[in-house]
């Protein structure tokens, strides 16, 4: 047990030095997986997903789809890699597989798929247009299909042996993580901007450029600090907006001491979240299992588009990333009605949604694995919500 812990150590303190974007931290994909964890604890869904996961937690896992980007720069045979998961070759032998089976690429045309895409969907926030209404910005291994291959593995509808090698452990393991991502509002859609710097609908205007979730615009808010860094705007709702909902502690704070008590408040937070039933997570009973990603996107994309009209952008230009042309800007925050700041308002928002998004990835496992089961989850009932 010492060494499962020294290892999953290793795996949290990687995570800080990889540079992609990453819905929610390990803190915030931690926090999800446990709420699921209690949810399905005694539960014959919760022993089955223990049985795959070869003992590991969701809590634990959720976070290994972020993890092994950081394999892209070493490669797959590196002898640092190897070390990774090492008291579980099984586990660590499919996620190998899988890794070889969708291996990083910028070319967008490429019949395999990087593991990259698979984490969002980047649906246009101009007008009012859902998941299914347009193309530009979905794909085929975006986070919605692929979460609906996953699911088909988990039911026996696909098998195991496919191309993309998603068996049913690392099934368990990229959902413990995409019911976290599409959560997100910045992992749902992102804002595109014409030659002008305007905001537009690519299906509408040419020559339209991505912010792709947020990650090439630079977030400048009302009490920013002047000559300190400005975040990327998916950054801060990655990070920042999980950890606004935690302690903070003051400057010169021992780092045993600031591990301690964070790891304390995290599981507070994460048994009241479990205890308390949020309002409206459940979709409707006719609902196939399948079509759940598509709903839960749909449903987040108002939040999105919230998230970028609680902006205004300026300096917007384009700029060659990796291969691809984006829009590169600042976002500066405005003044609202509400009187709420951007802070306060998107750390409620994370908050909420975190909260359906473990409730949800139980229910989730639950109907793939042990349909026939007891119900592990109580029925919709009128208990309070954390939502904004």
């Amino acid at each position: 047990m010492h060494m499962k812990r020294r290892l999953f150590s290793i795996l949290l303190l990687t995570l800080a030095a990889i540079p992609q974007s990453r819905a929610y931290g390990p803190e915030g994909h931690q926090m999800i997986g446990a709420i699921a964890d209690r949810l399905l604890a005694h539960t014959p869904a919760g022993a089955k997903v223990s049985a795959l996961l070869d003992g590991y937690t969701l809590s634990e896992v959720a976070i290994i789809p972020d993890t092994i980007k950081q394999w892209d720069k070493l490669g797959i045979d590196d002898p640092r890699v190897q070390k990774y998961f090492s008291s579980h070759p099984k586990i660590a032998e499919q996620l190998g597989a899988f890794w070889k089976a969708n291996p990083p690429t910028y070319d967008e045309k490429s019949p395999v798929p990087s593991h990259h895409w698979f984490h969002y969907t980047d649906v246009p926030l101009a007008g009012d247009e859902r998941y299914g209404g347009g193309k530009a910005g979905r794909s085929r291994w975006d986070i919605v299909q692929m979460m609906r291959y996953c699911i088909a593995v988990l039911e026996g509808k696909k098998p195991e042996n496919n191309e993309r090698k998603i068996t049913k452990p690392i099934a368990v393991i990229l959902l413990a993580h995409f019911v976290g991502d599409i959560h997100q509002p910045l992992h749902v859609g992102a804002e595109y901007f014409d030659p002008a710097g305007h905001p537009a609908n690519p299906d509408q205007a040419r020559g339209t450029l991505p912010d792709e979730g947020g990650n090439s615009l630079r977030l400048r808010l009302a009490d920013h600090r002047p000559h300190k860094r400005l975040p990327k705007l998916h950054g801060f709702w990655d990070q920042d907006c999980v950890l606004a909902n935690l302690p903070q502690f003051p400057e010169g704070t021992a780092k045993e001491e600031r591990r301690m008590k964070m790891a304390t408040a995290e599981n507070a937070l994460t048994n009241r979240l479990a205890e308390e039933e949020p309002g409206h997570w459940q979709l409707p009973s006719n609902l196939a299992l399948d079509d759940y990603p598509e709903a839960w996107a749909n449903e987040i994309l108002p939040l999105a588009r919230a998230a970028h009209h609680r902006l205004y952008y300026r300096s917007v230009r384009p700029k060659l990333d990796k291969e691809k042309m984006v829009a590169e800007g600042e976002a500066v925050e405005r003044a609202m009605p509400d009187g709420l700041s951007y802070r306060q308002w998107s750390a409620q928002v994370v908050l909420s949604e975190m909260h359906l998004a473990g409730w949800r990835l139980a229910d989730l496992l639950q109907k793939a694995l042990a349909p026939q089961a007891p119900a592990a989850l109580p029925a919709t009932s009128p208990s309070q919500s954390v939502a904004p």
